[in-house]
């Protein structure tokens, strides 16, 4: 099923854009990149500024109104049942996510960003918190046994050998 845009939306959101990438040239060179170079953690503070602020904002909308847009007609294409398949739902998630960064990109803000971890909370409460998880549990005692016992038993081995070769006087390898 394809989604037509409307022809003014798309315009609105081409002039939205133009707009944005001239306010990115009226800003200082140093003052765009004192923004962009922060340290990254997640998530991703961002320092303010107008232009930031300004750029924040028009992220915000372009990320509701497009990516998740996108997100939600893909979604509401596939049977609820079909939510909780990683095969049915891993294209649109990852569309979803490329769409956030690219736009973040676009706009000099950092990504990953509270915002868009925000909208990602906001989405796996809506569609898949009913998803059933595996719970995972611990090996058998067998297998953690093994594991464990294996490097025990290989060290007094690895011992022994460089003992062995370090008497006899034998430096070669």
């Amino acid at each position: 099923m394809v989604h037509k845009i409307p022809a003014g939306t798309l315009l609105f959101w081409v002039s939205l854009y133009l707009m944005v990438t001239t306010l990115q040239t009226l800003v200082p060179d140093e003052q765009k990149h004192s923004t962009r170079l922060t340290v990254s953690t997640f998530p991703t503070d961002i320092q303010t500024t107008a232009y930031t602020r300004a750029a924040q904002d028009c992220y915000e909308i372009l990320v509701h109104h497009w990516c998740k847009y996108n997100f939600v007609v893909a979604m509401d294409a596939m049977n609820n049942t079909d939510w909780c398949s990683l095969e049915r739902v891993k294209s649109a998630y990852n569309n979803f996510t490329v769409c956030t960064e690219t736009v973040a990109d676009c706009l000099l803000l950092p990504w990953p960003n509270r915002f868009v971890e925000q909208t990602f909370v906001d989405i796996h409460r809506t569609y898949f918190q009913d998803c059933p998880s595996e719970a995972l549990s611990d090996p058998p005692l067998s297998i953690i046994l093994a594991l464990v016992m294996t490097p025990i038993c290989l060290i007094p081995v690895m011992v022994v050998l460089v003992v062995l070769k370090t008497k006899n006087g034998d430096m070669r390898s």
